[in-house]
């Protein structure tokens, strides 16, 4: 999902396979051996294949917005605590059944424990770093937004400022843009040409 935000954000025409997890395609090996997605493969064949460093690969193209150009240092910061613990204690929440050693509240809370970090700073700006939606917001939206609705009535009591801040991400023509459903490509057949360009908000 953030890939494609930054994707279409940036103005970036690209070709989309959709595919099913359960049933990968070779060709998707054949680009990137950790058969994970998302993954680009730009035209002189260098492949990408972490979400991150495609969206900064997107942005480096174009910022219209100017969403990594101020407060990087902060910026990385959330996103190295979201990809490197947010989404580990995210996995265990959405699929606590799979992780015995610890109980669902149990693996609520730890997730709460991140998310009240969020709803502070939040209670004292309108983004994360400051009164301008940055890549960090973008970034980490994709996943607070898993965490939310595995229990909507709990993340929205427990953090009401978070929950607005999610709804304007939610609510943004960017998100219903890449919201689009895909048909699953298969071997042999061309992708879906994405040309949805972008508006500024400035």
């Amino acid at each position: 999902m953030r890939s494609r935000l930054a994707l279409v954000y940036s103005n970036i025409s690209y070709e989309h396979r959709e595919i099913l997890l359960k049933e990968r395609p070779s060709e998707l090996y054949s680009i990137s051996p950790k058969g994970t997605v998302p993954v680009l493969q730009l035209q002189d064949g260098t492949v990408i294949d972490e979400s991150i460093d495609v969206m900064k690969w997107a942005i480096a193209q174009s910022d219209p917005d100017c969403w990594y150009t101020d407060k990087i240092e902060e910026q990385n910061s959330f996103i190295s605590l979201n990809d490197d613990e947010y989404k580990k204690r995210l996995d265990m929440y959405k699929y606590h059944e799979r992780f015995p050693e610890g109980s669902y509240d149990e693996f609520q809370n730890a997730i709460g424990e991140i998310l009240k970090t969020y709803e502070l700073i939040l209670s004292k700006s309108s983004y994360l770093c400051g009164d301008k939606v940055t890549l960090a917001d973008v970034a980490l939206f994709p996943f607070i937004r898993q965490g939310a609705h595995v229990d909507l009535v709990w993340f929205n009591t427990e953090f009401p400022i978070l929950s607005k801040w999610l709804k304007i991400f939610q609510g943004s023509e960017l998100f219903r843009t890449i919201m689009k459903k895909y048909a699953v490509w298969k071997t042999g057949e061309d992708g879906t040409l994405i040309q949805k360009y972008y508006t500024s908000n400035e």
